[in-house]
């Protein structure tokens, strides 16, 4: 699950994080009762949407006076932020975060996220503060200092000597500078996050250091421990997709591709999506029917994967075990009469049943549906189609 800035900021600044000042608002007139409260002469004006690089996209703005508050607010409300992150689509501006600019000294990235190849958090940090960590990983990984943290020993001074010493800080920078790392982390693990990121971490002209912007994902299978981040959920930034899919017991994720699956289990799903690169296509989501799949929420997952207008195919790939075969077969026949499948299916079952439901299929005749007898010549057959070719 993921937070906006404005309430990453206030939970970090619960565990002492230095952050900057600034109040959220949901209307024009609330923006310009933030601004009077908050003091000063100007203020900047963020767009709250659930992605980076919103200064790009102009969803962060500078307002040298209450007019150009309320007039900036007017046309960020309700506006759709396209970034590098949201896809063409964009995010609707819902919210804003109102603060008071801070004098800049220079900018760096800090963040913590879980490595799963060494099963332990990594804290990393940098000198090129207010870029996307990714550009600068591609171009620059010199300039990213990483330390693994060992749950069994925590977070000691070397690990903050280390990160401040790569950073090239003085003494009096790296006492500011390690404070915030060492309480980032202890909010990285009492929130149970799995990414906290601040970018950029600001130093001030005393030496000191602040957090201009944050961003928190959280661990979905711990938010059971924390009902106070469970009420932040802002449910108008997810995909309605992926809320409606839960809703019937499935797991989808939404992807960039052509290529629709359905699989049941999601190591088998991952392998499907792995096959359809490694034979030239994308795929356009992840969809784990589970294993108490019934032909209703395979209908409904098919419902659901041809609201995306990219999908131009389906590949059904499930290895019946508690599913059967003939199950997921019946529920594909039922979603191709309700809701009209106009996109070609390719079906690999095998598993509990998947005679009877070769069968099934076979006997339905229906011309878009094809039958595939293994995974690689399936997955074929799926980008092959979604090319266009026969």
């Amino acid at each position: 699950m993921n937070i906006h800035e404005y309430q990453a900021k206030k939970l970090l600044h619960s565990y002492g994080v230095t952050v900057t000042e600034g109040i959220a608002a949901f209307s024009t007139q609330e923006a310009v009762t933030a601004a009077k409260a908050l003091g000063g002469e100007n203020w900047v004006i963020k767009a709250q949407v659930h992605a980076g690089g919103r200064g790009k996209a102009g969803g962060v703005k500078f307002a040298a006076n209450l007019e150009e508050v309320k007039n900036i607010s007017q046309k960020m409300l309700g506006m759709t932020l396209v970034t590098h992150q949201t896809g063409a689509q964009g995010k609707l501006v819902r919210r804003l975060y109102v603060q008071i600019p801070i004098d800049i000294e220079k900018e760096y990235y800090l963040g913590i996220v879980l490595d799963r190849k060494s099963e332990m958090p990594v804290i990393m940090a940098s000198t090129e503060g207010g870029m996307e960590i990714e550009q600068v990983a591609e171009t620059a990984p010199e300039k990213i200092i990483k330390v693994g943290i060992d749950p069994v020993i925590g977070l000691r001074s070397f690990h903050l000597q280390k990160l401040s010493f790569g950073l090239g800080l003085t003494k009096i920078q790296s006492k500011s500078f390690q404070e915030i790392v060492a309480r980032l982390f202890n909010a990285y693990l009492q929130s149970d996050a799995s990414l906290i990121e601040i970018n950029p971490l600001v130093l001030q002209s005393d030496d000191t250091f602040i957090a201009l912007d944050a961003k928190i994902n959280f661990d979905d299978n711990a938010l059971f421990r924390h009902p106070d981040i469970l009420e932040m959920r802002d449910i108008d930034e997810e995909d309605p997709g992926e809320l409606e899919a839960a809703n019937y017991g499935l797991s989808y994720i939404k992807l960039s591709g052509d290529v629709g699956c359905m699989v049941n289990g999601a190591g088998l799903a991952m392998s499907t999506m792995d096959i359809i690169k490694q034979t030239g296509g994308e795929p356009a989501n992840f969809l784990d029917v589970g294993g108490a799949a019934s032909a209703d929420t395979v209908a409904r997952g098919f419902e659901i994967i041809l609201r995306d207008p990219n999908v131009k195919v389906i590949f059904v790939n499930i290895f019946g075990g508690i599913v059967r075969c003939d199950r997921i077969a019946n529920g594909i026949l039922e979603a191709a009469e309700r809701i009209h499948v106009k996109v070609p299916v390719i079906v690999r079952l095998d598993g509990t049943n998947a005679a009877a439901a070769a069968e099934i299929l076979r006997n339905a005749n229906i011309s878009s549906i094809h039958s595939a007898h293994d995974l690689e010549k399936g997955a074929r057959l799926a980008v092959a189609a979604a090319k266009g070719e026969k």
